[in-house]
């Protein structure tokens, strides 16, 4: 059995956390198992799913809470159980804390993993100072670079800010996800789409966390712009975060309160992706986006934000690139426009050939979970 220690998994399901989910599902158990890292003392994420399959989850304090305690706590972690474990493998946004592969490399786990999920600081200035010094520094505790694109790999292994040559030749490791089990949301359409009250209404959505990064608000003012001349457009806003106070004003500003419908966390998000018309990805920054994936697999037109959105999570012909800089006017143009080329038809059963031709695009391009996870296997125990 190889063994594997993960870092990764937080309370909020985002989009490190479906990506680790999409893998460990198919992860063959016959040779791997999996324990997750948590520095939370509340359940993460999926952790019921987790412990079903054999998984564990070792919870501790933050550094953020209480920095003494948390290298207490890790510390004893890593002396008692390290020899467990071939390999470690940490999945971040920033390495603004790299402690737990200095933690593997003092206490022998051989396979120390970084893998770099973003492509630019969403956090605060001091952890983008420490992500700074710490790109320097990786080097001594890592054994081997991934990232889910080019452009995440850059902001982790190039020079400073990012720039210049990869110090650390990068893996990358596509964010494959379940197509099939993203386009069995279709089943229910009808259901979400009574309980939301909008059986008749063109549904946009955006998925992911309400933050500056993702980047909402744009969203808010591509509905108020489109009701004009769209007066059946609605907004369906799934996730949680530290912006929703903000968008809540900024709804109940642009008059559109009866139009948008803030979900939260849900735990189904393919039955809403199968309930929804229409994907907005206005973000600021990424480093590839599952949510654009998902989109795609579930048949919906997606409009992207144009050299912010990495062109490789261009699956499909349903994703639209459109600058930020063009403005809500111009999104919402196109918007209008792909609906009235039909573009936005939806199948209407799982089974459909143009879900099948969209699994088909998934698997060429290497973005099926079903396949990739032999690859990630192989490169695990390389």
């Amino acid at each position: 059995m190889y063994n594997v220690l993960v870092f990764g998994m937080t309370e909020n399901p985002g989009g490190v956390e479906s990506f680790l989910m999409n893998y460990y599902r198919r992860i063959n158990p016959a040779l791997f198992h999996f324990d997750f890292l948590c520095n939370s003392y509340n359940p993460v994420a999926y952790e019921e799913e987790i412990l079903q399959k054999g998984g564990r989850t070792i919870h501790f304090t933050s550094r953020r809470e209480n920095p003494i305690r948390f290298h207490r706590e890790l510390g004893t972690f890593f002396k008692e159980h390290a020899g467990c474990y071939d390999a470690i493998w940490v999945n971040v946004n920033s390495l603004a804390n790299i402690d737990y592969l200095k933690m593997a490399k003092k206490y022998g786990i051989p396979k120390r993993i970084i893998h770099s999920h973003n492509a630019q600081n969403m956090d605060t200035k001091l952890r983008g100072l420490l992500h700074e010094a710490n790109r320097g520094q990786v080097g001594r505790y890592a054994t081997d670079f991934w990232a889910c694109s080019k452009y995440a790999a850059k902001w982790f292994y190039a020079g400073r800010g990012g720039k210049g040559k990869l110090r650390h030749p990068a893996v990358i490791i596509r964010n494959a996800i379940d197509v099939g089990k993203i386009q069995s949301g279709i089943e229910k359409r009808g259901e979400i789409r009574a309980a939301l009250g909008w059986e008749d209404a063109y549904i946009m959505t955006c998925v992911g966390r309400l933050h500056f990064q993702k980047n909402q608000k744009f969203a808010v003012d591509v509905l108020a712009e489109l009701l004009p001349v769209m007066p059946d457009a609605r907004l369906l806003l799934i996730g949680q975060g530290e912006d929703e106070a903000m968008l809540r004003a900024h709804v109940k500003a642009r008059n559109v309160e009866a139009q948008v419908c803030f979900a939260g966390v849900v735990e189904d998000v393919s039955g809403y992706l199968g309930a929804a018309d229409f994907f907005l990805f206005p973000s600021v920054f990424e480093g590839l986006g599952i949510a654009g994936l998902e989109a795609q697999a579930a048949g919906l037109p997606t409009l992207a934000a144009k050299d912010v959105i990495p062109q490789d999570i261009a699956v499909t012909d349903l994703l639209r690139f459109c600058p930020l800089e063009a403005g809500p006017g111009e999104w919402a143009r196109q918007v209008r426009q792909i609906r009235s080329f039909g573009q936005s038809a939806r199948p209407a059963e799982a089974d459909s050939p143009v879900f099948g031709r969209i699994r088909d695009a998934f698997r060429r391009k290497g973005y099926d979970s079903v396949t990739e996870v032999r690859r990630l296997e192989k490169l695990l125990m390389k």
